[in-house]
C-alpha cells in the first residue's frame, strides 16, 4: 500500500516537472516569437518536402541530391507563384482604389436614399462625399500598394534589414532542415523514455498521419479553390476574380468560411459593378458549385476524412495563436491544434478503459 502511495507521488511529482517545464518552454516561446517566425516557416516548408525527398531515396537517389532537386522545385514554384501573381493582384487593387470613387457615387444615389426611407434619422450624420474625398486624396498619396508597403519597410533600416534576413533565412533553414530531417527524427526518438517508448511512437504516428494529411491535402484544396473561384468569376466577367478567388481560396481552410466570404465580397462587387443585381446570381452559383467540388471530390481525395479538425477548433486555434504569439502563432496554431487533438484522443482513449470510467456508474454492493 506504501509503496503504491509512494509511486503515485513519484507519478505527481514527474507530472509537475512536465507542467513546469511546458509552462517554461512556452514563456521562452512568446519572448523570442519575433525571431522564430522563418524557423516555423522553414520547418513547415521541410516538413511538406521530406515525403518526395524519401520517395526519391527510395528509387535510388542519395539523400543530397535528393534534397537539392525537392528543394529546388519547391522554391521555383514559390518563385513562378510570387512572380505570376503579385504583379497581377497589385494591378487588381489599384485598379479596385482608381474606381471606389465611382462606387461610392452610386451607393450615395442609390442606397442612401433607400436606407434614408427604412431607417429615418439614423444616416444623418453619415456624410459619402466626405469620406469619398479623403479616400481618393489618400489613394493619390499612396500611388500602389506594394509601393507603399516598400516605402513603409525602408523606411526603417532595422525592419528592411530583419526582412532581407528572414527573406535569406527561410530558404537556408529549409535545405538544412531537410537534408537533416531524418537525423532530427531520429534524435527525438532516441530520447523517448524506453518505457513508454511504444506509447510515444504511435502517439508521433498518429500525429504525422493527421498533421500531414491535413497540411499537404489542405494547401492543395486552397490552391484548387482559388483557382475555381478565379475561373469561375472571370467567366461571370466580375473585374477582380483573381483578388476574390484568391481570398476566398485562402481563407477556405475553415470550412464554409470561403463559401461565405467571397460571396459577401463578390457579391458586393458585382452589385457595385454592374449597378445592380443582374450578376448577383451566378456568382452565387459559381461558389456553390466551388463548394459542391469541395465537398465530394477536393476534400475527400486531397484531405481525407481522418483529420478531425472541427471547424471551430480551427477558428478558435488560429484566434488563439494570432493573440499569444502574433503571426508566428498563426502559422503554429493548426500544426499545434492538431497534434493537440491527437493527445487528447489517447487520453479520452485511456480514461474510458480505466476503472475511472467503467465503475463510475457502479452501485455499491449491499450490504449484508
Amino acid at each position: 500500500m506504501r509503496g503504491s502511495w509512494v509511486a503515485a507521488m513519484m507519478s505527481d511529482k514527474q507530472r509537475l516537472w512536465m507542467l513546469g517545464w511546458l509552462l517554461l518552454g512556452s514563456w521562452l516561446v512568446y519572448l523570442l516569437s519575433p525571431i522564430l517566425t522563418p524557423f516555423v516557416v522553414s520547418a513547415l516548408l521541410a516538413y511538406l518536402g521530406d515525403p518526395l525527398v524519401d520517395r526519391l531515396e527510395a528509387r535510388g537517389l542519395k539523400r543530397t541530391p535528393s534534397v537539392v532537386l525537392v528543394f529546388s522545385v519547391i522554391f521555383l514554384l514559390l518563385s513562378l507563384l510570387l512572380v505570376l501573381l503579385l504583379p497581377r493582384l497589385e494591378a487588381q487593387i489599384t485598379q479596385l482604389l482608381q474606381k471606389m470613387p465611382g462606387y461610392l457615387e452610386w451607393l450615395r444615389l442609390n442606397l442612401l436614399p433607400r436606407l434614408e426611407v427604412l431607417l429615418p434619422g439614423e444616416m444623418a450624420g453619415l456624410e459619402p462625399s466626405a469620406l469619398q474625398k479623403a479616400l481618393t486624396e489618400n489613394w493619390r498619396e499612396a500611388g500602389g500598394i506594394l509601393a507603399g508597403v516598400w516605402a513603409s519597410v525602408s523606411g526603417s533600416g532595422l525592419a528592411l534589414l530583419g526582412w532581407l534576413a528572414n527573406l535569406v533565412l527561410v530558404p537556408v533553414l529549409t535545405f538544412y532542415l531537410l537534408r537533416d530531417w531524418d537525423h532530427l527524427v531520429a534524435g527525438v526518438h532516441a530520447l523517448l523514455p524506453r518505457r513508454s517508448e511504444a506509447t510515444w511512437t504511435r502517439l508521433a504516428r498518429e500525429s504525422d498521419e493527421v498533421l500531414g494529411a491535413f497540411l499537404r491535402g489542405q494547401v492543395l484544396v486552397m490552391s484548387a479553390l482559388g483557382v475555381i473561384y478565379t475561373t469561375g468569376l472571370w467567366l461571370v466577367g466580375l473585374d477582380f476574380a483573381l483578388l476574390i478567388g484568391m481570398i476566398a481560396g485562402l481563407v477556405s481552410f475553415v470550412p464554409y468560411l470561403g463559401l461565405i466570404v467571397g460571396i459577401l465580397i463578390a457579391g458586393v462587387a458585382s452589385i457595385l459593378q454592374v449597378q445592380g443585381i443582374g450578376d448577383l446570381p451566378w456568382v452565387i452559383l459559381v461558389f456553390v458549385v466551388g463548394q459542391m467540388l469541395e465537398g465530394t471530390l477536393l476534400t475527400p481525395h486531397l484531405v481525407g476524412e481522418r483529420i478531425g479538425l472541427h471547424p471551430v477548433a480551427v477558428i478558435f486555434a488560429v484566434l488563439a495563436g494570432g493573440q499569444l504569439y502574433g503571426f508566428f502563432g498563426i502559422l503554429l496554431a493548426l500544426p499545434v491544434a492538431a497534434v493537440v487533438m491527437v493527445l487528447l484522443r489517447h487520453l479520452l482513449e485511456t480514461y474510458r478503459a480505466s476503472n475511472l470510467y467503467t465503475h463510475a456508474g457502479a452501485r455499491p454492493p449491499d450490504e449484508p
